[in-house]
């Protein structure tokens, strides 16, 4: 009878406390019951406090516990099983995305995205509208250039010295024309030969003409001068070794399409009545090393002896001669041997001076008689065999 009482009392408790739904797993009764020997049957039953919900609960049951019990929950995230084939071919569910996927989204991200062109409308309306001027990335970024002005590039020269590399005129003419007033360099006039200028920036201009922004070319050039010509630039003489460029310069525009022309020169002189090799250039620098005496070049020339040559006139030139206040004496003095083809005795005489008429001063001491005098090398720039 007691336990009908307890469950009669327990069933209308429910029954009034219907507005209370609470869970299963976090209610917790504690039922107190005192039985006497009385007819009597009197219940203590308190409740505790309701237990906070996480905000992210994790659940501690096991898969099998979970699957088997109702009142189990997984909360509100939501899992999205993938299907992946494993190793042994067979299909299977991970919670986990699989590492090719992982590692292709992590490629596309580094990937640089290309911008789309767009589509350029073909209409009459755009044909009249005139081109714009793409703005184009430079060929060589800063760094590079700045490495090429720096390590490459030229760096200003005398205003002189540009002139007569452009060709204008020769450097003392080109000094007399800034002394003069005929040169402006950036719009100004200048009358002193040592500024320095550079002509791919500064604008230079003489008597009222632009000089060229691109220097031409240095050229070098060997020639077998023959005789009767001489080594003279002036445009009023007219068997001058320079008349012998003359196809050379008029060619010129053809071949070399957007250079200005070389003005050129000869490095160093010979007379008219001597025959053989000679530079021509433009390169001053280059010109002045070889012909000025502290580069020590040697010089050989064969002289063509009209006469009978013995030991005494051999021994004579070897001794040299005294020339403008100076005793000039050759590094080498031979009797070249007789030639069928040729009659005349011939002496190789070498020379490091290269003073004026050094060599036939040499040869008229010796008491010997000049029939043709020829300069087949000078350093290490010789004629060919069959010219020498």
């Amino acid at each position: 009878m007691a336990a009908i009482a307890a469950a009669a009392a327990f069933s209308s408790l429910c029954l009034a406390r219907t507005s209370v739904i609470l869970p299963r797993h976090r209610l917790r009764t504690l039922i107190t019951s005192s039985l006497s020997t009385n007819s009597t049957t009197e219940f203590n039953i308190t409740f505790a406090p309701p237990k906070p919900k996480p905000q992210h609960p994790k659940p501690s049951v096991s898969e099998s516990e979970s699957s088997d019990s109702p009142d189990s929950e997984l909360g509100d995230q939501l899992f999205i099983p993938w299907i992946v084939r494993g190793e042994d071919g067979n299909l299977k569910l991970q919670m986990s995305p699989p590492e090719g996927y992982l590692k292709a989204m992590a490629i596309q991200k580094t990937q640089k995205k290309q911008k789309k062109k767009p589509k350029e409308d073909k209409t009459a309306a755009n044909k009249d509208k005139p081109p714009v001027a793409s703005s184009a990335e430079p060929k060589y970024s800063k760094a590079a250039r700045r490495f090429y002005n720096e390590k490459f590039r030229e760096p200003p020269q005398r205003l002189a010295k540009v002139l007569a590399a452009a060709g204008v005129a020769s450097r003392r003419s080109s000094e007399e024309l800034i002394f003069n007033g005929k040169v402006t360099v950036n719009g100004s006039v200048c009358n002193t030969p040592q500024t320095r200028v550079d002509p791919a920036r500064d604008i230079i201009y003489v008597n009222g003409s632009r000089l060229a922004k691109k220097l031409p070319p240095k050229v070098y050039l060997a020639l077998n001068k023959p005789k009767g010509y001489i080594c003279s630039a002036g445009e009023k003489e007219t068997k001058s070794v320079m008349s012998l460029f003359d196809d050379f310069m008029k060619s010129w525009n053809k071949k070399n399409p957007g250079i200005p022309k070389p003005r050129l020169f000869t490095v160093g002189r010979l007379d008219v009545g001597t025959t053989g090799l000679i530079i021509v250039t433009n390169d001053g620098e280059f010109a002045n090393k070889v012909s000025h005496p502290s580069s020590n070049l040697t010089k050989e020339y064969i002289a063509t002896i009209s006469g009978v040559v013995n030991k005494r006139n051999l021994f004579a030139i070897s001794e040299g001669t005294v020339i403008d206040g100076v005793h000039c004496t050759p590094d080498l003095v031979e009797l070249l041997p007789p030639q069928p083809d040729i009659s005349r005795p011939r002496i190789r005489i070498v020379v490091h001076e290269g003073r004026n008429h050094e060599v036939r001063e040499l040869v008229k001491n010796a008491a010997l008689q000049l029939h043709a005098l020829k300069r087949v090398r000078i350093g290490g720039f010789r004629l060919p065999t069959d010219l020498g």
